[in-house]
């Protein structure tokens, strides 16, 4: 069959709308795969697929100069609330109702002298945050409010409640995304923690 400009020209088109149709398949295709193999390497490479990885991990941390909780009677959060110690920053809010579950392992972090915890008070009412502290107890040595969101942003956070484990050196060691539970503590930061204790001052 002899081909015409006309058959010439509608095959393409015809081609066109198939590969236009199977986009969507495509990339949802792409989208399973990527979540069969989160689920595949948690199930059977016991992955925890809340250890995000950052690309703040192993650089200096974000400046901190945010006010204090006005009422907490505790310092702000300033880079000098973290300078020389190991610790932990902690993005938490009342309203975050996983922060309620994590605050009681906290407080028993807090018991250790080794680590300094503090906070990034994200998103709050200065009141409801009071109320939070006054009920669940405070294991924090300094908060900052984050009211707009921009110190969770140059942070990297991707939800509440977060951690950053964060040298003496200023260098961010270990993040968690969500709460604490006793995996994470067991095969996350404790490990990153005596790793930190261990490592000679520089």
């Amino acid at each position: 069959m002899n081909e015409t400009p006309e058959t010439r020209t509608v095959r393409p088109r015809g081609l066109g709308r198939y590969a236009l149709a199977l986009l969507p398949l495509i990339v949802f295709g792409a989208i399973a795969a990527t979540a069969a193999k989160m689920l595949y390497d948690q199930d059977f490479h016991g992955k925890n697929i809340a250890e995000i990885p950052s690309a703040l991990i192993g650089t200096k941390t974000p400046a901190l100069n945010l006010p204090p909780l006005d009422g907490a009677n505790l310092p702000a959060l300033t880079d000098a609330a973290i300078k020389g110690k190991l610790t932990l920053v902690n993005v938490f809010a009342s309203w975050c109702l996983p922060c309620r579950d994590e605050h009681p392992i906290l407080k028993e972090l807090a018991k250790d002298g080794r680590l300094n915890i503090v906070a990034i008070n994200y998103k709050d009412k200065n009141d409801n945050a009071l109320r939070f502290l006054g009920e669940l107890g405070n294991p924090y040595r300094a908060i900052g409010i984050d009211p707009n969101g921009k110190a969770a942003i140059d942070w990297g956070v991707y939800g509440i409640p977060e951690s950053y484990l964060v040298g003496a050196d200023g260098t961010i060691l270990y993040k968690r995304v969500g709460p604490f539970d006793d995996i994470s503590l067991k095969e996350g930061l404790f490990p990153a923690m005596e790793k930190a204790l261990a490592k000679p001052a520089s």
